[in-house]
């Protein structure tokens, strides 16, 4: 689009302590500015609302309808660094902190930034570089605050510590309050990352409980020992607030940088070797594979029992809990629930399905429906979305978004545009988009769960094993045998598989 190039020499004026001034009408550099609570270290609202750009001298920025569409990496870097009179739109600094792994590493940008910081008031006089280190040192520790806060995980790499450590003792010189405020968010950064490295263990444990596949699950005719979900709860509701609390959990713990770094393609003006290095944050893959466990415990659940009145019953009650799901808002667990009895082993099993009313499962098909690219979830999304807008109560606030979906959409916004426009610039039209769409997630994954823990019920949905799809195909067979030649192929050449594999 036509743009105007925007290049303003910097209005200096004096600021002191947290009294904030700003100054200049400026077009604002994002269509969605305020979307984000304030942060804690800062509580003046006018801080966030005007905002004077930098002096381009590192390049320049390109606007269109009063949006900021485009700017050279290096312009995009300068206009994230604070002065003594201006503090970037803080939608802005999510926008680029979000989506700049695109072009370089996190630490590269922080080695950047840092040293902007530094240079911006060194003048060779001691007093007087104290008293800018002084002036700009609250705005400081609110920009390394919101990127703490809200992209911790960026700082397992000790490089990014190290970074901090060093911008800590800078500011000491100058300003003992911000020093001070600058411990307190190192601080509250290392409980964030302790947590998220006893939730990686949590994880890999409960894997490992689910992996011992006792004998009794090898075979149907042997599974009287095995509990099944409705020896553990058979109220539909509370099974579906237990599947909300794990959904729930594992929401809060996938940083927003996962999703650019699941698919984000390396920028060919990047020349490190290394792109997203050491301890990678894997959250984001964590969550698809519990997706992937609840569908097939529900497929298990359904083709384990002997008795076609037991399995009937399996079906029936996955039925309900899915339709609480969706009462709640979790379209997740809802989704999962759904494929599990849409899996050929299960959706096969003609006799069961016979006797079970199914009225309530062609509803809720109907709402995941995939045809016109999920229109009639979408529909139902977007009503939770405002209901939660409006809520009363944390209940209402609920909204577990079908996270495949989810991932799907931000992949081909992001393969769909390209992320640098012919003259080099950075296409940020592109990266707002990208920020709108994981803003929400981060609205979502905050909600607290309102409802009562039950040990029992979490601890069966998350370790109790469950069948792999070769065995499900066999148990189904054995709960109602094959109909043509090519199942009984099937069957023979499963029970040969599996009897192979356990003599090994």
């Amino acid at each position: 689009p036509e743009c105007s190039r925007i290049s303003s020499s910097k209005d200096m004026r004096q600021w002191h302590s947290q009294a904030y001034t700003s100054t200049v009408n400026m077009p604002p550099t994002t269509p969605y500015a305020g979307k984000f609570s304030p942060s804690p270290y800062n509580n003046n609202n006018n801080l966030h609302k005007y905002h004077q750009p930098m002096e381009a001298s590192y390049g320049d920025m390109c606007y269109h309808d009063n949006s900021l569409v485009s700017g050279s990496l290096e312009a995009l870097i300068q206009h994230l660094v604070p002065t003594v009179d201006y503090y970037p739109d803080r939608s802005y600094v999510f926008t680029f902190l979000l989506s700049s792994r695109l072009f370089l590493h996190p630490y590269e940008l922080m080695s950047r930034v840092c040293h902007l910081c530094v240079e911006q008031h060194r003048s060779g006089d001691l007093l007087l570089d104290k008293i800018r280190i002084r002036d700009v040192a609250p705005k400081i520790v609110q920009l390394l605050t919101e990127w703490t806060e809200t992209f911790p995980y960026d700082f397992r790499d000790e490089r990014m510590m190290r970074c901090l450590k060093e911008m800590s003792h800078h500011l000491a010189r100058g300003d003992e309050y911000s020093w001070r405020a600058m411990q307190q968010m190192t601080q509250r950064l290392i409980r964030r990352l302790a947590a998220l490295g006893q939730y990686e263990e949590a994880i890999a444990t409960l894997n490992a409980s689910a992996a011992e596949r006792p004998t009794a699950l090898k075979s149907k005719q042997q599974n009287g020992q095995r509990s099944d979900v409705l020896s553990i709860s058979d109220d539909a509701f509370i099974l579906a607030q237990q599947l909300t609390h794990i959904e729930l959990d594992r929401l809060s713990f996938i940083g927003p940088e996962e999703f650019i770094q699941a698919f984000g393609v390396k920028d060919p003006l990047d020349n490190h070797k290394s792109f997203f290095r050491k301890r990678k944050t894997t959250n984001l893959e964590a969550y698809v594979a519990w997706f992937n466990r609840l569908s097939y415990l529900v497929a298990t659940e359904i083709c384990m029992p002997v008795k076609k009145k037991h399995r009937a019953r399996a079906l029936e009650f996955f039925i309900d809990v899915a339709r609480e799901c969706f009462n709640i808002g979790n379209f997740n667990s809802l989704m999962a629930i759904i494929t599990g009895m849409n899996m050929s082993p299960v959706s096969r099993l003609r006799k069961t399905w016979s006797k079970v009313n199914t009225d309530k499962f062609d509803i809720l098909e109907h709402q995941m429906d995939p045809s016109s690219n999920f229109n009639n979830y979408r529909t139902a999304l977007r009503g939770a979305t405002q209901r939660s807008i409006t809520a009363h109560s944390n209940q209402e606030k609920i909204v577990i978004p079908f996270f495949s979906l989810l991932i799907k959409d931000i992949y081909f916004l992001n393969e769909g545009c390209a992320s640098r426009l012919s003259n080099g610039h950075v296409n940020f039209e592109k990266l707002w988009d990208l920020a709108k769409q994981v803003s929400e997630f981060l609205v979502w994954r905050q909600v607290t769960c309102p409802f009562e823990r039950d040990r029992k019920i979490l601890q069966y949905l998350v370790t109790t094993p469950v069948f792999t799809e070769d065995e499900l195909h066999l148990a189904s067979y054995e709960s109602e045998g094959p109909e043509n030649h090519m199942e009984k192929d099937s069957r023979r050449s499963l029970r040969s598989s599996l009897l192979h594999r356990e003599h090994r």
